[in-house]
């Protein structure tokens, strides 16, 4: 209840969002998953809302397998599938496609918790963040900077949208580039959305 002027209005209190709904912390404020207000609503079921697209997966796929072929026997550790990073108290992060140095996460330090090393590279496909937590240039901006902040040494986006790759590190001016370019990972490693989109027919390529 509300006393105003106008009498006593009653108010209805603010309904909490489940835990579940949350996919990352970024300076202590949730980030909600893209869609949550559908499931608050009972419009959509949260799996819905998780799954990413099939061109998204799609691409994903194909850094997965390219990566972890070119990376195999390396001194160099792939994980995938929006894994969790621990970058402090206020802040954990996700990403899509994280490489680590083997030496910074030895295999003996995967377990049930999230990555709390910076990873060398991370490489995101589309957003998945709500954008009525947070418009969605401020989101990419603001997260990769932390990410650099925080030690990673390349963050890669992929737009789908907009067939548009950015690269960007901590001590260089951060590139934005038609997805048809030649993209370098580390050590000469590269991958090339649209080259691969066009090799299998896709029209969104």
């Amino acid at each position: 209840m509300i006393a105003t002027k106008y009498g006593v209005q009653s108010t209805k209190p603010r309904t909490k969002v489940p835990d579940y709904l949350i996919y990352e912390i970024m300076d202590g404020q949730p980030i909600h998953y893209k869609g949550y207000r559908d499931v608050m609503l009972g419009s959509k079921k949260f799996s819905e809302i998780m799954g990413s697209s099939a061109l998204q997966s799609l691409i994903v796929t194909y850094l997965v397998v390219l990566l972890g072929n070119l990376l195999k026997g390396s001194k160099y550790r792939m994980l995938t599938s929006e894994v969790g990073i621990h970058l402090d108290k206020r802040n954990n992060l996700a990403g899509d496609v994280l490489i680590f140095d083997k030496e910074r996460m030895p295999i003996e330090s995967i377990g049930e918790h999230f990555a709390n090393v910076p990873p060398k590279i991370a490489i995101e496909v589309d957003i998945l963040a709500d954008p009525s937590d947070i418009d969605p240039t401020t989101y990419v901006f603001n997260k990769t900077q932390k990410l650099l902040d925080f030690g990673v040494e390349k963050v890669i986006w992929i737009t789908t949208k907009a067939k548009k790759v950015t690269v960007a590190t901590a001590h260089t001016d951060w590139q934005t580039m038609d997805w048809n370019r030649e993209i370098e990972v580390l050590d000469g490693i590269t991958f090339n959305v649209g080259e691969y989109l066009t090799s299998e027919g896709s029209p969104f390529a």
